[in-house]
């Protein structure tokens, strides 16, 4: 059965098809909520809130990107909870069993034939990634997270987060540069093309 189908039966009722969208996008919401907010407890919690909000609005849905629409959900749950917390600057928590560990990993860092040194570097990169992340303002974190690591287009995101193109494009502009001086600090891990040339700045 075809998603638009899933969201049809589910619109009326049907626990089944939503659950089978559930699975779908769990893993995506997750992930999606653990970058913003930086802790696997708090990324659960909202997720979990997030699909208890889309099963209840479901009905409201009209069409388009059904993708976005979740992500605007788990997005608002994300802020809900950095105001319910009030949290206070976290180094990230270490992924705590192997499946956590691929959860988490952006798909681009992970290379299961990698030497142990080479799994440490890893590590530490996706430390700092999230420390950076972590780093930025609220609303520039959501757009990072959500265009360059859940690949929405900007109209996408724009939809998601309810703000307009230009401001959409603006943040993340702004977001990129200060995550890139960010990162410098471990510019030896970062692959080739996301190193700053030492040169280029003398």
């Amino acid at each position: 059965m075809d998603e638009a189908a899933l969201i049809n039966d589910a619109k009326h009722g049907d626990l089944d098809s939503f659950n089978r969208l559930v699975i779908g996008y769990q893993d995506k919401l997750y992930n999606t909520a653990y970058r913003i907010l930086g802790d696997s407890e708090l990324a659960a919690d909202a997720t979990q809130e997030a699909f208890i909000s889309a099963f209840r609005k479901l009905k409201s849905y009209r069409g388009g990107s059904f993708k976005a629409w979740l992500l605007r959900i788990v997005t608002n749950a994300c802020y809900d909870e950095l105001r319910r917390k009030k949290r206070r600057p976290t180094t990230p928590l270490e992924p705590l069993t192997e499946n956590d560990e691929e959860m988490e990993s952006p798909r681009w860092l992970t290379d299961p034939g990698a030497s142990p040194e080479k799994q440490v570097e890893t590590f530490e990169l996706e430390q700092a990634i999230q420390n950076c992340i972590e780093a930025l303002p609220p609303d520039f974190r959501a757009v990072v997270v959500l265009t360059d690591m859940q690949g929405l287009d900007y109209k996408e995101a724009a939809t998601a987060l309810k703000k307009p193109l230009g401001t959409i494009k603006s943040r993340l502009a702004r977001a990129r540069l200060r995550l890139r001086d960010c990162l410098q600090s471990v510019r030896e891990l970062l692959p080739a093309a996301f190193r700053l040339d030492e040169e280029s700045t003398l």
